[in-house]
């Protein structure tokens, strides 16, 4: 139960109940499609005017489309309805500090075009890419109208989209949604990477439908965590709830891109494990002359090469050791694990389970699953922001 917060309130209006319907109305679709007007009613307990103003309302805006007629024993034959996915659709966009992807959805969350580009290090000039990557999508798909762009980020923004934190990238208070809106019009929904992974397993991943309790672990060039409790996803005070990235580990580690030494992601990220075969390449008198990307590591230990074997067994295991903080602080019924890493799930995996089991308290239930790296998380989560928006009853703590 919620307090109501008397300084901060909106009532309930007419325009409330219709909104909510909708979102009803058009998540019954979704997961029971096709469905007649009747079936709808049923199943959601309005009144089959109801049910019909709303359908029709949608039939105008293109969100659904009429299909065959269904076949009953007596009486008016109904037709069956479906969500307009081909129509509808939704830009993604994955921001990473090296390059940033950006994929056309339809509302199936499925990308039917994708194209990437190196990330500029100003925010002026990754706009300016981005605008026109995503001119090139929409006029190869003419026909598919654009509802909105989601774009997940390795940073916090607040309410008002402002990017305030972001070391990873090097930026800092940057109106994003605002330029971004400028630049090319569509509205823009934008989250850290992790909330977007969050969000997207619930509305995609193979769980079930009364999951409350979620933590979504993004591991790329830092740690970030998405936390979806009691149904809620948590951004708290100043947008910054889930940084435990930046939690610290050891006083006396090394310096982290926010100014703190010891940092979790300092040990358990895909930077960690570059430095860590960096390290046994000086130790065996062999330096690198550049430093691999995190795909190499992953080669070359699916080649046999020690050092990199070890990188990754070494960053499984100051994995585990956040992970089991995690499951033991907020017991999630289920930790989902996004990343590269997870391409090495077999290596690392029972690594990372075992530090998990031996540091949680006895009576922990809580699962750790890699993400399905085929569904590009990252990607998918950016176009549930938006999807969300329209499908979405949650309430954003």
């Amino acid at each position: 139960m919620r307090k109501v917060d008397l300084t901060n309130f909106q009532v309930a209006t007419s325009e409330t109940a219709r909104k909510i319907n909708r979102q009803i109305t058009l998540n019954l679709l979704r997961r029971h499609q096709p469905m007649s007007r009747a079936d709808l009613a049923r199943r959601s307990g309005l009144q089959r005017s109801t049910v019909s103003a709303i359908i029709d309302q949608l039939i105008d805006e293109g969100w659904v489309t009429e299909g065959a007629i269904s076949r009953v024993p007596r009486g008016r034959r109904p037709r069956f309805l479906h969500l307009n996915a081909e129509r509808a659709g939704i830009i993604g966009v994955d921001l990473r500090p090296v390059t940033s992807t950006v994929g056309l959805a339809g509302l199936d969350a499925r990308f039917v075009s994708q194209t990437v580009f190196a990330t500029p290090r100003e925010p002026d000039l990754f706009i300016e890419e981005l605008a026109q990557a995503i001119g090139r999508l929409r006029n190869g798909h003419p026909r598919i109208v654009c509802e909105g762009i989601g774009i997940s980020l390795p940073g916090r923004v607040d309410g008002s989209g402002r990017l305030i934190f972001a070391p990873n990238l090097g930026w800092r208070d940057v109106e994003l949604k605002v330029q971004i809106e400028a630049a090319i019009g569509l509205p823009v929904a934008l989250d850290n990477a992790a909330n977007a992974c969050a969000l997207s397993e619930v509305w995609f991943g193979q769980h079930p439908d009364h999951l409350k309790h979620l933590v979504a672990v993004a591991v790329s060039e830092g740690i970030g965590v998405g936390l979806l409790l009691n149904g809620q996803l948590v951004h708290g005070a100043h947008a910054m709830s889930g940084e435990f990235g930046h939690v610290g580990i050891d006083p006396d580690g090394p310096l982290c891109a926010c100014g703190l030494r010891g940092c979790w992601e300092r040990y358990a990220s895909n930077t960690a494990a570059i430095r860590y075969f960096v390290e046994a390449a000086e130790a065996d008198a062999s330096p690198v002359h550049a430093p691999p990307r995190f795909d190499d590591i992953l080669r070359l230990a699916d080649d046999g090469d020690t050092r990199a074997t070890r990188a990754l067994e070494r960053m499984g295991g100051f994995l585990g050791i956040g992970l089991a903080a995690l499951a033991n602080g907020l017991a999630p019924e289920v930790i989902v694990v996004v990343g590269d890493v997870t391409a090495a799930w077999d290596r690392v995996g029972s690594i990372v389970l075992e530090e998990v089991r031996r540091r949680s308290l006895p009576r922990a239930s809580t699962r750790i699953v890699p993400a399905d790296r085929a569904t590009q998380p990252r990607l998918r989560g950016a176009v549930t922001l938006v999807i969300q928006q329209h499908f979405g009853a949650h309430v954003v703590a």
